[in-house]
């Protein structure tokens, strides 16, 4: 049976993730050791392998475990009684707030794993798509209700919602653009309206949730 955690306590395991992003986020995976990881928690380097196999098994609960957080959003979101346009609203604040909130660490899943074709990308790619479908399920369900056009397919939507999304947080993640909490609250709204502006039928065209 496990020993119970003493009051107070430092979590180990949390730290060396917690380190792996700090360490991925500035030098890059593939030019980081587990020792390197080791050194920024602080801690001995046979700990790390201790609670993980490997560099690759550190970046791979980063992400899985923040995935699955945002998968969870949308699906929450999703369950709401409000209109497709505001739960696309609701999406990319929660994205957008993430990154705000946590930028080193959806500058590692962005960088190293969900544009990674040939490595981690690629093996997550059935994780990764499962929030392009909890999107195209919102506007889905929008199409079936006629308030967006029916000819433009929900997973081809989904794709370019969560693509302009990303390609924002790229961008700040670049310095291409300015990194604000102005800019920020900005970006929700005007990715919304640049993807819900082609999606809604000529009479639905309901007014941003941001305005």
């Amino acid at each position: 049976m496990a020993t119970a955690a003493k009051p107070g306590a430092v979590d180990k395991r949390r730290l060396i993730l917690d380190a792996g992003v700090r360490v991925f986020a500035r030098r890059g995976f593939h030019h980081c050791r587990v020792s390197d990881v080791a050194d920024e928690a602080g801690v001995a380097y046979g700990l790390v392998y201790h609670y993980f196999r490997s560099k690759e098994e550190i970046l791979n609960t980063l992400f899985l475990e923040r995935w699955q957080i945002m998968l969870d959003a949308i699906a929450e979101i999703d369950s709401r009684e409000l209109p497709a346009r505001e739960k696309l609203y609701g999406v990319a604040s929660f994205i957008i707030d993430s990154y705000r909130h946590d930028p080193d660490l959806m500058k590692v899943i962005i960088v190293e794993v969900t544009r990674a074709a040939n490595s981690f990308g690629a093996l997550h790619l059935d994780k990764i798509r499962e929030a392009y479908l909890g999107i195209a399920g919102i506007v889905e369900s929008a199409r079936e209700q006629g308030s967006f056009k029916s000819g433009i397919p929900s997973e081809f939507a989904a794709m370019c919602f969560y693509g302009a999304i990303e390609q924002l947080l790229t961008a700040w993640i670049f310095e291409v653009l300015p990194r604000t909490d102005e800019e920020y609250e900005g970006a929700k709204g005007l990715v919304v309206e640049a993807i819900c502006g082609g999606l809604e039928s000529v009479q639905n065209g309901a007014a941003s949730p941001s305005a």
